[in-house]
């Protein structure tokens, strides 16, 4: 475990007219927010009757422009096309319970399963599905060096270490190194900084700084390589998903307070903009600014277990 700063003094209550001044301009401010991208109601296309959707956790896009659902139905990775067609579907001899899906910098794809009896693995497979890497073994959850007890996600360096966010029952970050072999990890339940509750998603920046969706905290970590402290914000809401796009704007995706997805500088988390109309878990961006996020519960006009698709205006 590495060494963490201890700290730091709470806000105070604020009085009921500023909190409804605040909420006011929320409510205000959101809407605005929300014109920037419209949903389109033609994305995707209805899939083939033999395919049913499910909870649909995490999303992601690969080097080719190709959108990824992975959705808790079989067969669980749905692969679409720029217009939202289907065009390849597979995974099912590899995960139980899909959780988290995330491309590396080499252009494949690291998936997590957090099934308690069938799950508590992670796999890097190629955008076929050919599965390259596990790590974990499959219904045998722990808190070792090789194991894992409901594995929530990954991130990729560009040097081929990954960092798992171990997060639905372990709460630490796990950094292995591009062979797999066990580094170090950080974290513990709690919350004060370093510490985790639900560490959910996991993202690291042009900066090489590690961004941890710490869910359950309501906040965002930030760490170096190494597990040691350097800040902390509150201001992207419960973060379930997390996606850095071209132009380092951060997008976080919250189904459970803000009911959208915020965005803004991952520098120094100034906040952009809001979109509603989603209770999004997943989220990932497009080249032409487009975003896409995966429902597990469903947002406005919706039952959720979708993928949805917001067009940048």
């Amino acid at each position: 475990m590495s060494c963490i700063n201890r700290c730091k003094a709470r806000p105070g209550r604020a009085s009921g007219i500023r909190i409804a001044a605040v909420l006011s301009l929320t409510l205000l401010t959101g809407n605005a927010f929300t014109q920037e991208y419209v949903l389109d109601p033609d994305w995707p296309k209805p899939l083939p009757d033999s395919i049913e959707w499910g909870q649909v956790p995490n999303v992601t896009i690969d080097q080719d422009g190709y959108i990824y659902a992975f959705h808790r139905s079989d067969p669980p990775v749905l692969k679409f096309d720029s217009d939202g067609n289907l065009v390849d579907s597979f995974g099912s001899e590899f995960v139980s319970r899909p959780h988290g899906f995330r491309l590396t910098p080499d252009g494949t794809i690291w998936a997590t399963d957090y099934d308690r009896q069938n799950g508590h693995s992670i796999v890097r497979i190629d955008t076929t599905g050919r599965v390259l890497l596990r790590v974990g073994a499959r219904g045998f959850p722990g808190d070792g060096p090789n194991t894992f007890n409901g594995p929530a996600d990954v991130a990729q360096a560009e040097n081929g270490d990954f960092f798992v966010a171990d997060g639905h029952w372990n709460n630490r970050v796990v950094k292995f190194d591009r062979t797999g072999r066990y580094v170090m990890e950080w974290g513990g339940y709690g919350s004060e900084p370093g510490q985790l509750n639900v560490p959910h998603t996991i993202v690291i920046d042009r900066r090489g700084r590690v961004l941890v969706g710490d869910r359950s905290n309501h906040r965002i970590q930030i760490f170096t390589q190494n597990g040691e402290y350097i800040d902390q914000w509150d201001q992207f809401g419960w973060p379930s998903g997390m996606f850095i796009d071209n132009n380092d704007i951060l997008y976080v995706a919250d189904y459970q307070s803000k009911l959208g997805v915020t965005y803004g500088s991952a520098e120094d988390g100034t906040v952009h903009g809001f979109i509603g109309g989603t209770a999004p878990e997943g989220v990932v961006v497009d080249a032409e600014g487009n975003v896409y996020v995966g429902e597990v519960t469903g947002g406005e006009n919706s039952e959720g277990r979708i993928i949805r698709k917001f067009v940048k205006q």
